[in-house]
């Protein structure tokens, strides 16, 4: 007779084993935990990301303002703030009504305020021309002036030459 351990009940009613789900878990839960210790890391100052300033540039003092105390105030070190030319742009072509008025100031250290301040013209030069290839809708989105001070910031720096300008600050953005 033939074989009949193949037909019978007992192993077709067998189910497929099921895989385990434990890995999938155990890499989700080593995922998560390298994640949010690589953000605390970064976020309490164990590291320095590349685009933050060196911590170099920042010391601690007192109330008294005697350097290397415990104070929990933080004076940065040899800033100086040298103003941008303010500027009224037209928006949209010539035909437009639309202006943008823009002030802002360039956070250099005091070493090279002499430098960018006798780069001004260029610095002024280049901001214009970025301004102006400006879209009205490239100035609509919430982060949109996020956005357009990288640019500018990105551009002054590269006409002032590396490490003379630390920031941008933008003191007037008005569209009317």
């Amino acid at each position: 007779m033939a074989n009949t351990t193949a037909n019978t009940p007992d192993a077709a009613a067998e189910p497929p084993a099921k895989r385990s789900r434990m890995p999938l878990i155990l890499g989700l839960a080593v995922a998560l935990a390298g994640g949010g210790g690589g953000f605390f890391a970064a976020y309490s100052g164990m590291i320095q990301t590349g685009g933050e300033a060196a911590h170099d540039d920042v010391q601690d003092t007192t109330h008294d303002g005697a350097a290397g105390g415990t104070g929990s105030e933080k004076v940065a070190a040899d800033v100086a703030f040298v103003p941008v030319d303010p500027m009224v742009v037209s928006l949209g072509g010539l035909l437009s009504d639309t202006h943008l008025r823009f002030r802002a100031q360039l956070e250099v250290p005091a070493a090279h305020r002499a430098e960018v301040e006798a780069l001004m013209p260029r610095i002024v030069d280049v901001l214009h021309t970025y301004l102006r290839a400006l879209e009205l809708s490239d100035l609509e989105a919430r982060a949109a002036l996020v956005q357009v001070r990288a640019h500018m910031l990105h551009r002054v720096q590269i006409v002032a030459g590396e490490g003379r300008i630390s920031d941008l600050l933008v003191m007037e953005f008005v569209m009317n």
